[in-house]
């Protein structure tokens, strides 16, 4: 309660470093939102899918894949991704969708995909957790 206390003080205090600090965290937030492709939601992927033949590539460990995934997605775990993200050379032209349980790590590999020369790199925002409690199909292997 006291560092509560403690931290209003300061805020009143020093408004413009606060300020600025505030400006700083949210500019860094958009920035790295952007280099990690654009999250898309179920519908959307959908459509990619459906309209341009988007590859769905799923970053989950092969048991998580193997109980159920995507139509069509292909699994490269995220502990191997850098090494195999050479099997996605040949999609380099069209979407590519990337899909992990619950959204939060496929921001960081879209990213080693856009350093790599990928201009259509998406990922799933809440991953196959929201695909599945959107009751979209999945397949199991």
């Amino acid at each position: 309660m006291q560092f509560l206390q403690h931290l209003i003080e300061f805020i009143g205090n020093h408004y413009w470093l606060t300020t600025a600090f505030l400006v700083v965290l949210a500019l860094l937030i958009i920035t790295e939102g952007r280099k990690a492709g654009k999250a898309i939601t179920t519908q959307q992927a959908t459509a990619l899918i459906n309209r341009e033949n988007a590859l769905v590539v799923d970053v989950r460990p092969k048991k998580d894949f193997a109980a159920g995934h995507i139509v069509d997605s292909i699994n490269i775990p995220q502990d191997s991704f850098a090494k195999r993200m050479v099997e996605l050379e040949k999609h380099k032209d069209k979407p590519i969708i990337l899909a992990c349980a619950n959204g939060q790590h496929a921001g960081a590999l879209s990213k080693q995909l856009k350093a790599a020369g990928y201009t259509h790199v998406h990922r799933l925002a809440q991953g196959v957790g929201g695909w599945r409690s959107d009751n979209l199909p999945l397949v199991k292997s």
